[in-house]
């Protein structure tokens, strides 16, 4: 097969992963790639969660347990809820939703995993200092999950990784050449800067708005947002990389991102009862 075949023949794959993989993320509707099957992902956060369960210490505060559990049921019923009411897709369905509080308190963080899986740090409880907080904290984690944004990066990557090696062969290995002569991956770096940094801020955003909405949905004051990521901004003071090479919006964007959002789901998602 000659160069300009293969070519086609990789052309006319891409294209095919792109249509068959479009989707749109919920409520934003933005255009999505996902080429990854989501069921394959969530056994594979599963069973992450299981080893995370094993090798980290578990809190004994049953207190804050249990109000962690109290939000994320109420964000449950609020996501079922909206997307039962406006006649869409649950992108919920499938999900086997568990809660962890992990003791570490030099850990400012919580995350959620595909399928629901969803895990708060003793760190983070300084930050979100109320239940309002907490539940801005955890409505944008569980966004990431709802608007599937793991398997659209793992998808992307793919496409990517694939991209570059077949650009790689086509140029006679100049990509290596220019690994090599720098002794790093400038490449993987000027790939990442370039086309990942950039889009994982907009899933980011997409977690914070979509967020917003969940908590709001769920009854919880999300004018605490804005407190929580000053606060965070404050504690992660001087550390903050500039925002082009970093996966997250910088925290002066974030916040204006969030006041302009804020009236506009207070009246258009009020609390679902």
């Amino acid at each position: 097969m000659n160069r300009r075949k293969f070519i086609n023949l990789i052309g006319c794959s891409c294209l095919s992963f792109s249509l068959h993989g479009c989707a749109s993320a919920p409520i934003t509707d933005r255009k999505q790639l996902k080429i990854i099957p989501e069921s394959k992902l969530n056994a594979q956060a599963a069973a992450i969660y299981e080893k995370v369960k094993e090798k980290e210490k578990m809190s004994d505060d049953k207190k804050t347990l249990d109000q962690i559990k109290e939000i994320g049921k109420k964000i449950e019923f609020s996501i079922n809820s909206y997307f039962n009411k406006e006649n869409l897709k649950n992108p919920t369905i499938g999900f086997d939703w568990e809660y962890i509080l992990i003791e570490n308190d030099k850990v400012k963080n919580a995350w959620c995993m595909p399928g629901g899986k969803i895990a708060v740090y003793t760190g983070i409880l300084d930050v979100t200092k109320n239940t309002n907080g907490l539940a801005a904290v955890m409505g944008h984690e569980i966004a990431h999950a709802v608007a599937k944004h793991s398997i659209e990066r793992a998808s992307r990557g793919v496409l990517v990784q694939t991209g570059t090696s077949l650009i790689d062969i086509f140029s006679g290995g100049a990509l290596s050449q220019i690994n090599r002569s720098t002794g790093m991956d400038t490449v993987g770096l000027i790939s990442s800067i370039g086309i990942m940094n950039p889009f994982n801020r907009k899933q980011e955003s997409e977690a914070d708005y979509l967020g917003m909405i969940f908590s709001s949905l769920s009854g919880y004051d999300i004018r605490e947002t804005e407190k929580i990521w000053e606060r965070m901004k404050e504690a992660n003071k001087g550390k903050e990389p500039p925002e082009f090479m970093s996966t997250h919006p910088s925290s002066d964007n974030r916040i204006k991102n969030i006041q302009g959002w804020l009236n506009e789901i207070i009246i258009k998602y009020p609390p679902i009862t």
